[in-house]
């Protein structure tokens, strides 16, 4: 009986999560007469979902793995900035076309793949623990980010990546921004990856015990680098979304970002200590944080009331990832 609450838990826990606070504040909102529920504020809630989700895409990939990346919102800082410079590579009098700010997007999605190699080399090459590593690079990103843009923002001419976290979109037949479908994209890739592939299965091996996983044959050393450099990635096309919904490239941007991120991983069902999390459960748990962020924004609540909320959010969170494991135990 307890195993199968266990399972129950791990499942379909963080969806009943989402709907039990989706549904407490439209009745919170509906009594102050906010329109929490409308059409329009759904669609501002999942845009609003679209960095910290394909972040948390990433970060659980390093999480299953039995990792954690503290650096991540120095890395969409520093894809922020690195976008705006090449973007303003654009001839004098000229606006930028296609190629170029596409150019720049995979400019900043590469900055950030490379932090995340550096990362997972020194991780797996000198067996430092992944908190500490990154714990150093969140500063030497976030100081090559504020180096690269002189410690100011980086404005950048108008272009069509501006236009990826509009909430009403153009074509209208889009419905939601681009920024949101192509987040449901990489959970597609996500899933996948983590479910139908050998790089899937060496990840939760990974995460579940890597010194049997070693034994198996499995290159853990050079894994880790892989899933580093791939979860690195997915956080420079957050960086992208990022400078998408400032458009400047912002050396401070996303301070603080990283617990957002992990959080939502946490909340989603993913394990700190490693092999457990999936694509879909992440997803949901950044919509939790965006419904919460959003519902507590309308309802007027100070900022310093939902760091609390958010915080007991994460630490209950935590406290049901224990609950499981003792459950699943006994």
């Amino acid at each position: 009986m307890l195993k199968r609450l266990g399972r129950i838990l791990s499942q379909f826990g963080p969806l009943l999560g989402l709907i039990a606070v989706f549904a407490l504040f439209c009745i919170l909102c509906s009594m102050r007469g906010a329109p929490f529920s409308s059409f329009y504020n759904l669609k501002t809630i999942v845009t609003q979902t679209v960095i910290v989700g394909i972040g948390a895409l990433g970060m659980a990939l390093i999480m299953i793995s039995g990792a954690i990346d503290l650096s991540v919102g120095s890395l969409i800082a520093l894809t922020t900035v690195v976008v705006a410079l090449v973007l303003r590579l654009t001839p004098a009098g000229q606006t930028p076309g296609f190629a170029l700010p596409l150019a720049a997007a995979l400019a900043g999605i590469a900055a950030a793949a490379f932090c995340g190699f550096i990362s997972g080399f020194i991780t797996s090459r000198f067996r430092i623990v992944s908190f500490i590593v990154t714990l150093g690079m969140m500063q030497i990103a976030r100081g090559v980010a504020k180096w690269l843009g002189k410690e100011q923002t980086v404005v950048a001419p108008e272009n069509w990546l501006n236009n990826l976290m509009t909430v009403d979109p153009t074509p209208a037949w889009l419905v939601f921004a681009p920024a949101v479908w192509l987040m449901l994209a990489l959970l597609v890739v996500t899933h996948v990856l983590l479910r139908y592939t050998v790089f899937g299965r060496y990840i939760y091996a990974i995460g579940s015990n890597a010194a049997t996983a070693r034994l198996c044959g499995i290159g853990v050393e050079n894994w880790r680098i892989v899933i580093f450099v791939v979860a690195s990635a997915f956080t420079g096309v957050a960086g992208v979304m990022q400078f998408s919904n400032l458009t400047v490239g912002d050396p401070t941007a996303a301070s603080g970002m990283e617990l957002d991120i992990i959080a939502a991983v946490v909340i989603g069902g993913g394990s700190l200590s490693g092999g457990e999390g999936s694509a879909s459960g992440t997803l949901v748990g950044a919509l939790i944080m965006a419904v919460l962020r959003n519902g507590c924004n309308m309802l007027g609540v100070p900022n310093y009331v939902q760091n609390i909320i958010i915080g007991a959010v994460i630490i209950g969170a935590v406290g049901i990832d224990s609950l499981k494991h003792r459950l699943r135990a006994s």
